[in-house]
């Protein structure tokens, strides 16, 4: 075979094993490199529609969710305060009650978050028809007999200013009294370092014998149980957290039926008590310069007008037992907040109020620019992806010629040795 015919059959096979083996790698690096470009494109699309049509339902549809959540909670709480009146009335099997009837709360132990199994009640406490502590448990552990007292006086409750035994004493059996939240109030600087907002929410049922009222059974609902609602979650994100961050604006929160803040990212906002059991102002127009300055800002939604005129607004709105959500600006901002009234109902909250209402705000321009930041990072690691990419296949493509090359010679070999030089090929017609 001339020099001239081995050249060509040479180049022909490498040049076929070479197109076999790169067409393909080609193709599989260019889909490869699309699907990270439109990756790219695709964040910077959702940074840009982050709070479209479907979005704010999306979040309209949690509020509901949440809401309603609370008031099955609550509900299972005024069971257990009923359960609670058919009970051993001793000590040591309300001690029991309290020590099992425990639920989930994320909780700093050691410096380190965790998920703990708490008790849901701080307080249990059996009274008779005068008022008089007769069985306490708190905290877990049985109150000796020379710390009880008669809660019919408000001034010796735990929080100096109850009035449960005298609101219980008018029930009917069977109905249960609901408190508002209280706690003793954590002002700015102590919120800032580290305190957060301890209380409860007060139930009662009044117990009755032939001669009629004859006292009644009390819990004291721990207040991270309620609160837990909102404040574990981010209004556009699926999971949990243990604290929201109140500086993106993207938090959830619960107000009560009075308008007064009972769940908040920053504690300070929350309405409670100074330690003679009076209730802390909450802000308004004429006391906002004073009362800040104080590290002292209970919020009241009824009375916002002005600070943020929309969310009076909100609150008559879920006050009436409306659902809904609100975009709007200010301070140069875009508001976003859904709203969705709590639907537990009693003597203390009735209809529409109910117990309150759930809120889920989100400051647009901060989420979009958190958004968006999140967007370019996906880029800029989607083009040092692409990169790299382009770098292994050109390697690749160098070590495939090298190796179809190689191929291609020992072919041509093979097929040098089956048909010696020289030889003439034979051809055969139909005759043969």
């Amino acid at each position: 075979m001339s020099e001239t015919k081995k050249g060509k059959q040479f180049f022909t096979v490498s040049r076929v094993f070479f197109l076999l083996i790169v067409i393909p790698l080609l193709l599989t690096s260019f889909l490869i490199a699309n699907g990270i470009f439109q990756l790219g494109d695709t964040s910077k699309k959702g940074a840009a529609a982050v709070l479209d049509q479907k979005a704010q339902e999306e979040i309209m549809m949690r509020a509901v969710a949440v809401a309603e959540n609370v008031a099955s909670f609550l509900q299972e709480c005024e069971k257990d305060t009923l359960v609670a009146t058919i009970l051993p009335a001793t000590a040591e099997t309300y001690k029991e009650f309290v020590l099992k009837n425990k639920q989930a709360l994320w909780i700093k132990k050691d410096g380190k978050i965790v998920k703990s199994s708490e008790p849901m009640y701080v307080e249990m406490a059996l009274v008779d028809g005068a008022g008089n502590e007769v069985i306490k448990i708190a905290d877990g552990e049985i109150v000796p007999g020379s710390k009880l007292v008669n809660v019919s006086n408000p001034g010796n409750t735990t929080y100096k200013s109850e009035d449960y035994f005298a609101r219980t004493k008018g029930l009917d059996k069977g109905e249960v009294y609901v408190s508002h939240v209280t706690g003793w109030y954590v002002n700015h600087a102590d919120f800032k370092a580290g305190k957060r907002f301890e209380g409860i929410v007060r139930l009662a049922t009044p117990l009755f014998d032939k001669r009629g009222f004859a006292g009644l059974i009390t819990l004291a609902l721990d207040v991270r149980q309620l609160a837990k609602f909102t404040d574990n979650i981010i209004p556009t994100e699926a999971g949990y957290v243990f604290e929201a961050d109140s500086a993106t604006g993207n938090y959830a929160y619960m107000v009560d039926n009075k308008g007064l803040v009972i769940s908040h990212p920053d504690d300070y906002h929350i309405a409670g008590l100074y330690p003679d059991g009076t209730p802390v102002p909450y802000l308004t127009g004429e006391t906002l310069e004073s009362m800040t300055k104080k590290g002292e800002e209970v919020l009241n939604l009824f009375s916002l007008e002005f600070m943020d005129p929309a969310l009076p607004e909100v609150a008559k709105a879920a006050s009436a037992g409306r659902s809904g959500a609100k975009v709007y600006k200010f301070g140069g901002h875009t508001k976003f907040v859904a709203y969705a009234p709590i639907p537990f109902y009693s003597t203390t909250y009735p209809e529409p109020a109910g117990f309150g209402w759930v809120g889920m705000g989100l400051d647009v321009d901060k989420f979009n620019e958190m958004a968006l930041a999140t967007a370019q990072k996906i880029e800029k690691e989607a083009h040092a992806w692409l990169t790299t990419i382009i770098l292994i296949l050109v390697i690749a493509v160098f070590i495939l010629f090298l190796i179809s090359t190689l191929l291609s010679k020992g072919i041509t070999r093979s097929i040098e040795a089956e048909v010696p030089e020289g030889a003439v090929p034979h051809y055969y017609d139909d005759e043969d």
